[in-house]
């Protein structure tokens, strides 16, 4: 099977640094799970360590754009899992999952803020702010170190607007919402597209339509109307013999 390819992108944005990081045996993993993803081109969302099925190391990776494809995964699989063999990083037999971020996804990054401006977002901080830790509205936006919320959840003498340092973000999820799910709808078909397109398996974009995704979409400009009907060559016929046309003026 033909090896997913992830679109060059900048080094900043695949290096961007995670604002929370895991403790004790999933801090061991990232370790070395991370500069493997990095190096394929993919960034390190989240790891978690469970009990589930004896052992489970889910990790939690996607592509800079914020997509992640079955075939990503299946990557992403296959790279880990004996580099994780050789580490040896838990004690004890477990199972390796490889998952995509998901629509109602976890914010770890501040791109993720920005990426996502204007969905709906549960947060919570390792410290009190504005007196409480759970805040859930709408993010208006980043600004500096923090994030601006618009609360929807504001009681009565509370602040509706809040501005939130990202160093002291604990937690923060999307919440699934219709609007949520069609944008990543279109996304996740459109990095299915272009990793088609990369596969060979659909024809490439044409030059012009390269340029018109990198400006933007525009409209096409409208076709000029045609300069040789009949209409157009009597008149020519009339003009050469000095004649007017009995039309004009009408």
């Amino acid at each position: 099977m033909t090896e997913p390819t992830v679109p060059s992108v900048d080094a900043g944005l695949l290096a961007e640094p995670r604002l929370v990081v895991e403790p004790g045996v999933a801090a061991r993993v990232s370790a070395i799970a991370e500069p493997v993803l990095q190096g394929m081109g993919y960034r390190l969302v989240r790891i978690r360590v469970s009990g589930e099925a004896g052992c489970t190391v889910q990790i939690m990776a996607e592509r800079p754009d914020g997509t992640m494809l079955i075939e990503d995964c299946e990557a992403v699989s296959r790279a880990l899992s004996p580099v994780l063999d050789i580490a040896d990083p838990i004690e004890r037999a477990y199972r390796l999952e490889i998952s995509s971020p998901g629509i109602d996804r976890p914010l770890v990054r501040r791109s993720d803020f920005e990426r996502h401006a204007g969905h709906l977002v549960k947060i919570e901080t390792a410290v009190v702010t504005h007196g409480r830790k759970r805040f859930r509205g709408m993010i208006a936006g980043v600004e500096g170190d923090a994030v601006r919320i618009k609360r929807d959840d504001v009681k009565a003498g509370e602040e509706a607007d809040v501005l939130l340092v990202m160093e002291e973000i604990a937690d923060a999820r999307l919440v699934l919402t219709d609007e949520l799910i069609a944008e990543s709808m279109r996304r996740g078909k459109a990095a299915e597209r272009e990793m088609r397109r990369d596969l060979g398996l659909s024809p490439p974009l044409a030059e012009h339509a390269k340029r018109e995704l990198s400006k933007g979409h525009k409209p096409k400009p409208k076709k000029p109307p045609p300069q040789n009907t009949k209409k157009h060559r009597l008149a020519a016929e009339r003009a050469r013999r000095g004649e007017t046309d009995p039309y004009e003026g009408d």
